[in-house]
């Protein structure tokens, strides 16, 4: 029924994108206006992200129910978007009666998975973590289709999509998957692991890998920082970034204010935080600079309350700080 619903408003107010390529003279601007819903910020900012774009600047406004958020864009090479290809791509995705209407998986970038099995890790860091997981599926007979590795905070996960080596096609079998848990789980369990080492099987219908990979070290709680001086250095804090929490209490919202070293993906890695952390983005302003970027968020909880508490508050800025940090990858 809530589907069907969103497909009516939809119909009544389709969504608009407009992509302008004067106005500015270092970016394309991409501005995007439509019925808003919760995770539709997260949508727009993914299909930009998978298109390799970078994200210089970003307006962002959802008050009400209409989102309208314009985007200051520019391609690798830091040059305005003038391929036809791309710029029909950005139009058709963004305003496709699929890409709008909420999916039952409740999920973005659902995309079905039946030809391979998709394997999710957790466990201790260490170096040459990924060669190891690959070398045990390998003498289990299993062809590693793709794998991304994070690690943060001494911990790592991982997303693996493994075939049968021979069928080339998904592994079902219920006994072989417990004999590729239990390896992969004792090559994941540090010596000193104070954390259950996890291997668990994505559901079908996989979630977008990288959002996948920070729910992952999300419920791994990965953002409670371990204190601990390595190889007898204290830890270098000026590098970290820098996250604020404050009240707007005239506008009945919680204020969010972020400095950081400037990398890609940075606002798409902040957004699927705060989505997935259930907070709604009402107002925001991004600006990058060569070295720095500067992020401004109004939220609040998807129930309409802003943060109400000094340890709610806490943890929304270790969660950010991980989501900035977390991004060291191991692509194999």
């Amino acid at each position: 029924m809530d589907d069907e619903y969103a497909k009516l408003i939809r119909r009544m107010n389709p969504p608009r994108v407009v992509i302008d390529n004067d106005s500015c003279k270092d970016a394309t601007i991409i501005q995007v206006d439509s019925v808003n819903k919760h995770g539709v910020l997260l949508e727009v900012v993914q299909v930009l992200t998978d298109l390799n774009l970078v994200i210089k600047k970003a307006y962002i406004s959802s008050d009400g129910g209409w989102f309208m958020d314009v985007f200051n864009v520019i391609d690798q090479d830091g040059n305005k978007i003038r391929d036809e290809k791309i710029i029909n791509n950005i139009q058709k995705t963004l305003e496709s009666d699929v890409f709008f209407v909420p999916s039952l998986r409740g999920s973005v970038g659902v995309v079905p998975s039946e030809e391979c099995t998709s394997i999710e890790l957790t466990g201790t860091d260490r170096p040459g973590l990924l060669s190891e997981v690959c070398a045990v599926l390998a003498d289990l007979h299993c062809n590693v289709v793709n794998a991304e590795i994070w690690t943060h905070n001494s911990r790592a996960a991982a997303v693996v999509h493994v075939t049968d080596d021979s069928t080339r096609c998904a592994i079902e079998d219920p006994k072989r998957l417990l004999t590729i848990k239990e390896l992969l789980c004792n090559v994941l369990r540090g010596n000193d692991d104070l954390k259950t080492a996890k291997m668990t099987l994505s559901p079908p219908g996989v979630t977008h890998r990288e959002r996948r990979l920070h729910q992952i070290m999300f419920a791994d709680r990965d953002y409670e920082r371990v204190e601990i001086a390595q190889h007898g250095r204290a830890e270098d804090k000026s590098s970290r970034p820098h996250v604020t929490v404050m009240d707007c209490i005239e506008k009945d919202y919680t204020v969010i204010i972020m400095r950081s070293k400037d990398r890609p993906k940075l606002l798409f890695d902040i957004v699927c935080t705060l989505t997935d952390m259930q907070y709604v983005v009402f107002h925001g302003v991004v600006h990058t600079g060569r070295m720095e970027a500067y992020q401004e968020y109004y939220i609040r909880h998807v129930d309409g309350v802003p943060l109400s508490s000094e340890a709610e508050r806490e943890r929304v800025m270790q969660c950010l700080e991980a989501a900035i940090e977390r991004r060291a990858s191991e692509v194999w």
